[in-house]
């Protein structure tokens, strides 16, 4: 019988091709130990719910002045101010009556069978795509349990399972899933620990011993770096990873190019973002990278 479990989801994104092989459904679970000042999911990082505010499509007409339960929103001479201190996840239920949802909650609990629900609806497409799911976040494996039993199904319909993940858990984690994994993405953001601490807010020593573990777990990997401007995307940076990656005798590698696709969450978080400023690498450079990687016999294409 199904356990009913509940995983705190804050979204499920449905079609996607870009998170592994095939058309995929993609799960992201709330909770991430990181705090990467380049991050496109800021609304994950804390693993209960809570409040977001789309700006663009509130029309002023401040309901939500008017029901919020502990003044989390108050009334300006240039509009809405949110009280960010003041919002408590389990007291956001006011927000519901925002009529245009410029203010919503991300996150909410949901049970393994909804989930599945949604997982299911596409099951003629990872087939004919050799796609499937991929838990994502946040970090999914800061809920074991639930990441566990939702795989653990997927695995019984034949449904095809990735994991997203930082490597930055406790290795019991990591052992509690591996059986009903098929493919990790997993992320290496510098091999440099002193760096890596100062653009995520944690050294890299667990990540990399995580990685040397499942190396030798028979298990496919993907290793991917997000190649940062001025951060992590000089040749050495790159070539400090692929010497680890060869160590472990890992041969499937790729550099995810920046973006700014997700600087406005921020802003809808209470959240500084601190690389507004920052350009993406223009295209020839990024293949210029992509070369060198392939130079040392790695393959940079996610394949099933």
């Amino acid at each position: 019988m199904e356990k009913r479990i509940k995983g705190n989801v804050f979204d499920i994104q449905r079609y996607s091709i870009h998170d592994g092989p095939g058309i995929r459904t993609v799960v992201f679970l709330k909770g991430c130990p990181l705090r990467c000042k380049w991050c496109s999911n800021p609304e994950s990082w804390n693993e209960s719910p809570q409040l977001f505010y789309a700006a663009s499509r509130c029309i002023g007409c401040r309901t939500c002045v008017t029901v919020c339960t502990n003044k989390e929103v108050t009334a300006e001479d240039r509009g809405l101010k949110i009280h960010w201190d003041r919002c408590k996840a389990d007291k956001l239920d006011w927000v519901e009556q925002c009529p245009t949802k410029a203010l919503t909650v991300k996150g909410k609990w949901m049970e393994i069978s909804k989930v599945m629900g949604e997982i299911e609806k596409d099951i003629d497409f990872y087939r004919q795509s050799k796609g499937g799911i991929t838990l994502s976040g946040g970090e999914p494996l800061l809920q074991p349990e639930f990441s566990y039993e939702l795989l653990r199904l997927c695995n019984e319909k034949g449904i095809h399972t990735s994991v997203e993940t930082t490597g930055c858990v406790p290795k019991e984690n990591l052992e509690k899933i591996l059986p009903v994994v098929d493919l990790f993405l997993y992320d290496i953001k510098s091999a440099d620990t002193h760096k890596h601490k100062e653009w995520t807010g944690i050294g890299n020593e667990e990540i990399l011993g995580n990685l040397r573990w499942i190396s030798k777990q028979s298990k496919k990997i993907f290793v991917r770096t997000p190649m940062i401007p001025e951060v992590n995307d000089k040749e050495q940076d790159i070539l400090d990873i692929i010497e680890i990656l060869q160590k472990y005798s890992i041969r499937n590698y790729d550099i995810l190019p920046f973006h700014q696709y997700g600087s406005g969450k921020y802003q809808s978080c209470g959240i500084e973002y601190v690389m507004r400023d920052v350009k993406p690498h223009d295209e020839e450079y990024v293949e210029k990278m992509r070369d060198m990687i392939r130079s040392y016999g790695f393959n940079t294409k996610v394949e099933k």
